[in-house]
């Protein structure tokens, strides 16, 4: 059978079980769009900037566990993407992304809207191509949804010239996929699981590392089987976050720069660390040399690149975590800890890092505390980056797997929105709440376009204090609180919902913020609710740069200085 390459690639997509995909056409890309009409498994969602149109389908991505798919044109709506590619790669998310190039006999001219996308997005890609051959389309695009989903997931970057989405060829559609260069290991080594199990039997203060891992290999009742076994305390990675009942006895919620201060303690004073699917990050582990000084650490990663990069490990196994637990806990016998937790209790009770002081004006702990309470724990949360980031992680209560989606390791500004729209379309069932910023929201705010016209019931709470919060809680507390360039004047936000065809309601005091909740809630469509928080409220605890896990900071009494002490 003959067809363009444009035909080959769609098919190629609905053979993947793609149903979704999120972009912005453009000259180089536009016979891709003109294909589309022909295979209607395929909807398209009109995104209005292409870096959305990525942000969406590493959403889409982590919602659904399929793999993610967005088109852009060559030239700006390629570069467009790296943010959003970058981002999937740093969280290790599965996402396809097609661009067009300028013909063939024009690659290397400068030509109008060209630009090297594949040299651009070589550090941020898992694989990436340059598809000259119309023959090889089938094979690179099978190969490209393989690569993406295997192993440690991550983007994978397909770039196409005009002139090859119009050729005809014969199609073929490709067998198994065979790379001899990429071989995600399946098998896992059962003497170095042997010896965690040792080391798991002989430890008196150990504690379970979770990360991002547990969630992408579905590991979760294994987790929760081997702490409950072996009695075993959890602390999660920021991105670990929902990997383990929050409201869980065993569960001492996450560690980190704005982890909870028990958390971090015990970490700084365990004797051995089971790190599972994390990668051992600035955020999580702070100065790395003052990092769990008296333990030994098992790690658990699928990524043999990711054991021993930032610290030293004592049992290395590397595997998918649901295959390595699996076998593991076949070794583990029932055991008690019942000095180590009760100390973990106590650090608990003395440092409670979440409590929320009496205030008349708007605190944010209180909006995500009250959007748990009226959502009953039952919803899934996308959150922006910055301080609404921590204070949603914080005061929401997360005890079904993956319902905590955020930007991890690129820690992008804008992530929230465009998110949003592809959690909510991978998981259409699901109550999907946006947790955003003032400043983090208007990097992205068109998507209420994408969000109206794909009649998305999304409920987007702003945290509007006027400030870019984070820096501006940096500038107060390391550079003599001057606020330079992070005072934020900002539009308003109801009457821009409004706009868009969006219900909105301007929230200023405390007494309006449960009912905007619960109005928010009961409308069929999306929502916009624009908290007035309390402008200079600052995030605690906090671990300060350079400081370690130990030197964690709570949240200062009136009469306190904060740092230095």
């Amino acid at each position: 059978m003959k067809m363009t390459g444009a035909q080959i690639i769609c098919d190629c997509l609905v053979k993947e079980g793609v149903d979704t995909i999120f972009g912005i056409l453009g000259g180089a890309i536009l016979p891709l769009y003109d294909t589309l009409p022909q295979f209607p498994q395929l909807h398209h969602v009109l995104v209005r900037h292409e870096q959305c149109a990525a942000h969406a389908a590493e959403g889409y991505a982590r919602a659904s566990g399929r793999v993610g798919v967005c088109f852009a044109t060559s030239g700006p709506g390629a570069t467009n993407l790296v943010t959003g590619i970058a981002n999937a790669h740093l969280d290790s998310s599965p996402v396809v992304a097609i661009t067009g190039q300028v013909a063939r006999r024009f690659i290397g001219k400068d030509a109008f809207q060209e630009i090297d996308i594949t040299g651009i997005t070589l550090p941020i890609t898992k694989h990436n191509y340059l598809v000259r051959d119309t023959n090889q389309l089938a094979r690179v695009v099978k190969e490209a949804f393989y690569i993406a989903r295997t192993g440690r997931p991550g983007p994978v970057l397909i770039d196409v010239p005009k002139d090859v989405f119009q050729e005809q060829v014969e199609y073929h559609a490709p067998g198994k996929v065979e790379l001899r260069s990429y071989r995600p290991s399946i098998k896992v080594n059962i003497p170095q699981i042997q010896k965690a199990a040792k080391f798991i039997s002989a430890a008196q203060k150990p504690v379970i590392l979770a990360g991002r891992g547990v969630i992408l290999s579905g590991a979760s009742e294994e987790l929760k089987t081997l702490a409950e076994t072996a009695q075993i305390p959890v602390v999660t990675t920021l991105l670990g976050i929902s990997s383990f009942p929050e409201s869980h006895v065993l569960s001492y919620r996450w560690l980190g720069m704005h982890g909870m201060a028990y958390a971090n303690m015990a970490i700084n004073n365990s004797d051995l660390i089971i790190a599972i699917g994390m990668r051992f990050d600035d955020r999580a582990t702070a100065e790395v040399n003052g990092f769990a000084p008296h333990a030994k650490i098992i790690h658990i990663d699928i990524d043999p690149a990711e054991i021993g990069k930032n610290v030293a490990v004592d049992v290395p196994i590397v595997g998918d975590v649901k295959a390595v637990l699996t076998p593991l806990l076949k070794l583990i016998t029932p055991a008690e800890h019942v000095d180590w937790l009760k100390q973990l209790d106590t650090w608990r009770r003395e440092h409670p890092s979440t409590e929320i002081r009496e205030s008349s004006s708007i605190l944010p702990q209180y909006v995500v505390k009250s959007i748990y309470e009226a959502t009953g724990g039952d919803a899934t949360i996308v959150t922006g980056v910055g301080q609404n980031q921590m204070w949603a992680a914080q005061y929401y209560t997360y005890n079904k797997p993956n319902t905590f989606i955020s930007s991890g390791g690129l820690g992008t500004m804008g992530f929230g929105l465009p998110a949003s729209v592809g959690v909510k379309i991978g998981r259409p069932d699901a109550q999907v709440w946006v947790v955003d910023g003032d400043g983090s929201f208007q990097m992205t705010l068109h998507e209420l376009a994408t969000i109206q016209q794909e009649r998305l019931a999304i409920k987007i709470a702003i945290m509007n204090n006027g400030f870019l919060g984070m820096v501006r809680q940096w500038q107060e507390l390391f550079h003599g609180k001057r606020y330079v360039a992070t005072p934020l004047w900002g539009p308003d936000f109801v009457k821009l919902a409004e706009a868009y065809g969006i219900p909105a309601v301007l929230v200023r005091r405390k007494e309006q913020v449960i009912p905007a909740i619960q109005q928010a809630i009961a409308h069929e469509g999306p929502y916009v609710i624009d908290f007035g928080i309390e402008p200079e409220e600052n995030v605690y605890p906090m671990v300060p740069p350079g400081a370690s896990l130990a030197q964690v900071l709570e949240a200062p009494k009136k009469e306190e200085a904060v740092w230095p002490r």
